[in-house]
């Protein structure tokens, strides 16, 4: 139960209410953000609310017992406060969203409702979607091992075994020409295109020091980022950069030769094999499925 102070209980059982929704946003840097439906600013919890930003809210839905809890804010992005960029460079990943009901004539009494995390955020046509995800959301994760073809261990960790100090798997690059999530980059002649694919960098110096990125492809002295910088990527910037693996088997065994630790399942048959027609073509003699 929703615990709602005497004051605003008194006045929501009157015949004329003046209530509005508040949302304050909690981002992991420390940054701290307010809106309203209201018309003027609001100060609630310590935080100065903007009033009209745009932003609404949908039905929320709560139930008993370990089911997810569901909801959505909606906003026109017309705060000056909300940057498509700041959105893009995944500074709201993992925010904490609170929601709460304020009597807007008396701020200084209101009610948290739910408090919420941010899942998946969408843009579309100058508008942002947020997907609010309860407490409960935690337990919908995958914990312990799964039984798959893949490895499911990270390279260079205990569980992998492979020692990612190796010169043969790493670099140390600097950046020669910007761009977005793609650059170009000296420090990679020595490695064959593609080496550094699904691989990890991790920035040494410049305005993103000490933060790791995924790399999505790798070509030549060009690198491909999964995700946009968190700052500006600037020409000197430079990074170590991990070889990729893309946790299958054959890669393993022929990039790493490390596949007495490989962490997968290759020989186990799937649904494929399972509801596969008879052909003269499959052997299923009890000898290994991948090579």
């Amino acid at each position: 139960m929703i615990p709602i102070p005497q004051a605003l209980e008194s006045h929501l059982q009157g015949t004329v209410t003046t209530h509005c929704f508040v949302w304050i946003i909690r981002r992991q840097d420390g940054v701290v953000l307010g809106f309203t439906d209201h018309d003027r600013p609001l100060l609630v919890s310590d935080v100065i609310c903007e009033p009209q930003t745009g932003m609404t809210g949908s039905e929320a839905s709560t139930a008993l017992g370990l089911s997810i809890d569901g909801a959505e804010i909606e906003s026109a992005l017309s705060s000056l406060a909300i940057d498509r960029a700041d959105i893009e460079r995944g500074l709201y990943d993992g925010a904490t969203v609170e929601t709460y009901l304020v009597n807007w004539s008396s701020p200084q009494d209101h009610a948290l409702l739910r408090r919420s995390s941010l899942g998946k955020i969408t843009s579309s046509d100058g508008k942002f979607t947020a997907e609010l995800k309860g407490a409960a959301a935690g337990l919908d994760k995958i914990h312990g091992r799964r039984v798959m073809r893949n490895c499911d261990a990270e390279l260079g960790d205990r569980r992998c075994g492979v020692n990612a100090a190796d010169p043969r798997y790493f670099a140390e690059g600097m950046v020669t020409e910007t761009g977005d999530a793609a650059f170009l980059a000296a420090g990679l002649e020595h490695f064959q295109s593609g080496w550094f694919d699904n691989g990890r960098l991790t920035w040494d110096r410049g305005a993103n020091a000490g933060k790791t990125a995924v790399v999505v492809s790798h070509a030549a002295s060009r690198l491909v980022l999964r995700d946009i910088p968190r700052d500006p990527v600037a020409v000197g910037d430079t990074f170590r950069i991990v070889a990729g693996c893309d946790k299958s088997f054959a890669q393993c065994k022929a990039k790493f030769a490390n596949s007495v630790n490989f962490r997968g399942f290759p020989h186990l048959p799937g649904n494929d094999a399972a509801y596969a027609y008879v052909s003269g073509d499959d052997e299923f003699d009890g000898g290994p499925l991948v090579p």
